[in-house]
């Protein structure tokens, strides 16, 4: 604060000046003592300043590291439902691929069954185009002759029993010695060559 000094005379002026000595005197200690005042309490200010700071940071970590685990945690769940939500797609996806396979091996053994079934039967029309007979007409001729035999035995069981007793003997004798084989003329050997069917 400034304050303006009226001009007074000379003989005034010297118990001024004593009392303007004295009132600047009083104003320094009172500007010194509000100075030291005021900075101090600017040092208490950025003191406190400092610790909030600090407080704010020792916060921050406490809270980052609580954070971090509730993170972590948070994860760790995600990823055990997405494992399970990735186990239960596997799952589902290997149940269509097993019905897959399983369609497409009965649809192939079906195709794979007609295939055979028409081998069969050509070969088996090729075979009788040349006279062989087949198994069913072996069966049928096996049956006749089975039946015929039974139906033979029964006319003639005497002649069969008292047939087979002579038979006994003779294969007992000696066998006559080995005789050379006739020569057959060329003419009868050509003779069956011109029967042969053409069909």
């Amino acid at each position: 604060m400034v304050t303006k000094l009226k001009k007074a005379s000379p003989a005034a002026k010297s118990p001024v000046k004593s009392s303007a000595k004295s009132s600047g005197k009083k104003s320094a200690k009172s500007l010194a003592a509000k100075s030291s005042i005021l900075s101090g309490s600017v040092k208490d200010s950025a003191q406190q300043i400092w610790q909030a700071g600090l407080g704010a940071f020792t916060k921050a970590q406490v809270e980052g590291t609580k954070a971090f685990e509730a993170l972590v945690k948070e994860g760790v769940s995600f990823q055990r439902k997405t494992q399970s939500a990735a186990e239960e797609k596997i799952n589902v996806a290997t149940h269509k691929m097993t019905t897959m396979a399983t369609d497409i091996t009965s649809k192939a053994s079906g195709q794979w069954d007609k295939l055979e079934n028409i081998f069969e039967d050509r070969v088996a029309k090729a075979l009788n185009k040349l006279g062989v007979p087949s198994s069913k007409d072996i069966d049928a001729l096996i049956a006749r002759i089975n039946a015929l035999n039974t139906s033979v035995q029964k006319l003639t069981p005497a002649k069969t029993a008292a047939r087979a007793k002579p038979a006994a003997k003779v294969s007992a004798k000696p066998i006559a010695k080995k005789t050379a084989p006739r020569k057959v003329p060329a003419a009868k050997k050509a003779a069956p060559a011109a029967q042969v069917n053409p069909e």
